[in-house]
């Protein structure tokens, strides 16, 4: 059976199964007239199945190109019983592929793109965290502490010094006595804000 421009139908069971015994027998111009029937209504079927987010370099035609290449590898285990069967083998063989990918992309988080726009102005994650609708209160608790403890929250919370550095800063002998004046000034600070 044969279409009007002379090209038997893309699901023609006796042209696939003689193709297929042709591609078993290592004929490569079988293997590309295979490729050219299967390939498209394959890519037809899959457009729209594989998120954007799991595409990478890959795009629907890549990935399907790739399954079918894979899956006819092993064609020496396929025996089609019945009409459309190569078609729904590849078929398989693509969503498996697309099932891969999107797993993969699962796995790693996904790639966001910093805005050019959002620099770091210097503050610590801490100084935003209290910059919020508490700044004016953790202000004034700070003004009613004593100069000491006051300097104490302000080189490690809001200049982000080390304890060692903050020993030098605050004359302690050392930086485990600097870690407890600090601890000491900010209970004063969180009863100050109460």
């Amino acid at each position: 059976m044969t279409s009007s421009d002379g090209n038997p139908p893309p699901f023609d069971p006796e042209a696939t199964a003689t193709l297929l015994a042709r591609v078993k027998g290592g004929d490569r111009d079988a293997m590309t007239r295979l490729l050219e029937r299967c390939l498209p209504p394959l890519r037809r079927w899959a457009r729209g199945r594989l998120p954007p987010y799991a595409r990478d370099l890959n795009d629907t035609a890549d990935v399907v190109q790739d399954a079918v290449i894979a899956a006819l590898r092993h064609l020496d285990r396929f025996e089609p019983r019945r009409e459309g069967a190569l078609q729904a083998y590849l078929r398989q063989a693509v969503m498996r592929r697309i099932i891969d990918l999107i797993r993969h992309h699962k796995t790693k988080p996904l790639a966001v793109e910093v805005p050019p726009d959002l620099g770091d102005d210097g503050t610590s994650p801490e100084m935003k965290a209290i910059r919020g609708e508490d700044l004016e209160r953790y202000e004034a608790a700070l003004e009613k502490l004593r100069p000491e403890d006051r300097e104490a929250i302000v080189c490690r919370v809001e200049l982000g010094y080390s304890y060692e550095d903050l020993a030098v800063a605050l004359d302690k002998p050392t930086p485990n006595a600097a870690r407890v004046a600090v601890m000491r000034a900010l209970r004063k600070l969180a009863e100050a804000m109460r």
